[in-house]
């Protein structure tokens, strides 16, 4: 069993938990996930690596409650226990493996959407760690769903923030702030690292495009059983099939399939809802009425 240290609701379904696994810290890099269950037969769900301590043993979770699966991990409080918490798995981002001197001389922008500001965190303070210097962007819909925004300041260079209603920093999207960090603002990037919504991913990847800049995206939120055998997260990229959970999850923005993905993406979301309801009258003790109760 893997004990809840610490909980935090950081923002509007999003919660954010320490999970004591010192096994799995030890060996965590940026750029990699765990597969958590509740209950024994629970619903494996993949959830990208926010953060990790060595020394005091636990991993950083951040879950957003939009499921039956979902709401039953965010439900635990500290001192309860998750059933299952596999990991690390899928690739750390490419970075990690490449020659420092070559990653130092890199001008890097990593941007975050929403809920991706969880993952873009520790490969931000991985590099701060081996003295690269990289700006962030993290872009919300408004500024109570901004996540991440003081660990993010505390190890980026600059630290720019996007909200799509004016409520706090750039007034737009965040490729609209991106172009005007460049065409602007006098900033040159030779890579871009974009982790959020599919579709924001699309068009970070689309924007970069034309000023020739390397877009590497991450496909963790196609991810289901995070072994490749259920093939939800088959994505063409460069025109072949691959397999986010175990090839990935971060690959060539600019290869990807992004309209196949999110059709992909888009097959789940009912019998997610519909799970989510049968899951809300149970838990208000009446009988399912929607099918799978007879």
């Amino acid at each position: 069993m893997f004990k809840v240290l610490y909980k935090k609701e950081l923002a509007e379904n999003i919660t954010l938990m320490n999970i004591e696994a010192p096994r799995v810290a030890r060996s965590a890099k940026p750029g990699q996930f765990v597969i958590v269950r509740v209950g024994d037969e629970g619903e494996r769900i993949p959830l990208t690596i926010a953060d990790y301590s060595v020394d005091e043993g636990w991993v950083q979770i951040v879950i957003q409650s939009l499921g039956a699966s979902t709401r039953k991990i965010v439900a635990l409080e500290e001192g309860d226990s998750l059933t299952d918490f596999a990991g690390p798995l899928g690739n750390p981002s490419d970075f990690v493996k490449e020659p420092m001197e070559e990653v130092r001389a890199r001008k890097m922008l990593f941007i975050a959407g929403g809920v991706g500001a969880a993952p873009v965190y520790p490969q931000v303070k991985w590099l701060r760690e081996q003295g690269v210097e990289v700006d962030v962007i993290i872009g919300a819909k408004r500024k109570d769903m901004l996540i991440f925004a003081e660990q993010m300041e505390a190890v980026a260079s600059d630290l720019y923030i996007a909200t799509d209603d004016g409520s706090a920093g750039f007034h737009g999207l965040v490729t609209d702030l991106m172009k005007d960090l460049i065409d602007n603002q006098g900033k040159k990037y030779d890579q871009v690292v974009a982790i959020g919504p599919m579709i924001m991913m699309k068009f970070v990847a689309l924007t970069t495009k034309p000023y020739g800049i390397k877009t590497i995206v991450s496909l963790n939120s196609i991810m289901v059983d995070g072994t490749g055998m259920c093939g939800a997260c088959r994505v063409t990229v460069a025109g072949r099939t691959r397999f986010a959970c175990v090839e990935g999850p971060e690959f060539d923005g600019h290869e990807v399939d992004f309209d196949e993905a999110m059709r992909r993406q888009g097959m789940y979301k009912s019998q997610e809802a519909r799970a989510a309801a049968i899951a809300a009258e149970r838990e208000a003790g009446h009988k399912c009425r929607i099918g799978l109760d007879k």
